[in-house]
């Protein structure tokens, strides 16, 4: 018998929130963005923290270059450890510019994947594009992760539009709705130059529409740390390094300082 077998961490010490909800999660999901791990790293992540991640953005246009068989193993993976792995919206945007949508669509249907993430952060799709894609999408059983903002430097979405194509996006069936940041998290968005968050800006956001459907893309630990402050360790974190899992697991845990006292302290009393 492995003399091993049996050890394990106490549940506070695993979770000293004590509020931590298994997979499959509707809330406090975390997305990390691929943008080019190699199958060994890519199974090493998944074995080490791949009871934490919910989602995998393969990032840009990264999908339409990997070599067909390292798609397929990677989605074959993720599958296996319940994680999602979808193509980011960049490579939805190439479809668009190259009038190749329902091309796009059935190619990844036949490779298949199962989420999709539709954007304009790059070129410009009216309401009723945006929605007609969308729905398109839906036609193909894909479920829909859209994204607000544009990728521009400075780049701010106006509440009222944002509002607006939030509800848009929701009624013509998205499951989630990610509000733009980028890899890099600075002047753009939520984000000032440098990669603050505007608090006002985010709580506005908060009560004009669904938090539970929001992604806040947060590639900065210190970002994260705000984020979760400011909507609790349910919040939907999303373009997270992979390197960043684990830190970001423990924050939503209280097993890191900068949140042991949001979420980990369960007692006011002294050590025992």
């Amino acid at each position: 018998m492995d003399p091993f077998a049996e050890t394990t961490w106490g549940s506070r010490l695993m979770d000293p929130s004590l509020s931590r909800k298994a997979k499959p999660r509707t809330a406090g999901l975390t997305m990390i963005i691929d943008k080019g791990l190699g199958l060994s790293a890519f199974r090493d992540l998944l074995e080490l923290a791949g009871d934490y991640i919910d989602y995998i953005k393969l990032g840009f246009g990264t999908a339409s270059i990997t070599p067909l068989p390292v798609l397929r193993e990677k989605l074959r993976l993720a599958k296996q450890y319940g994680v999602y792995l979808y193509p980011g919206g960049t490579f939805f945007e190439v479809a668009c510019a190259q009038r190749e949508i329902t091309g796009y669509f059935q190619t990844l249907s036949e490779i298949g994947f199962d989420w999709v993430e539709i954007s304009d952060g790059s070129l410009e799709l009216s309401a009723t594009e945006r929605s007609h894609a969308i729905e398109m999408a839906r036609s193909f059983s894909f479920q829909v992760i859209t994204e607000i903002g544009k990728k521009e430097k400075g780049s701010v979405t106006p509440i009222d539009l944002l509002a607006e194509t939030f509800r848009q996006d929701r009624a013509c069936g998205a499951s989630f709705v990610i509000i733009e940041g980028r890899e890099s998290g600075r002047s753009i968005g939520i984000f000032n130059a440098s990669g603050e968050i505007d608090t006002n800006y985010v709580h506005d956001i908060c009560s004009r529409v669904e938090p539970e459907r929001i992604w806040w893309e947060c590639p900065q630990s210190g970002q994260q740390v705000t984020i979760l402050q400011l909507l609790g360790a349910e919040a939907n974190l999303g373009n997270i390094p992979v390197t960043e899992v684990l830190s970001v697991e423990s924050l939503r845990r209280g097993l890191r300082s900068d949140t042991f006292f949001t979420f980990g302290s369960t007692t006011q009393e002294g050590p025992v």
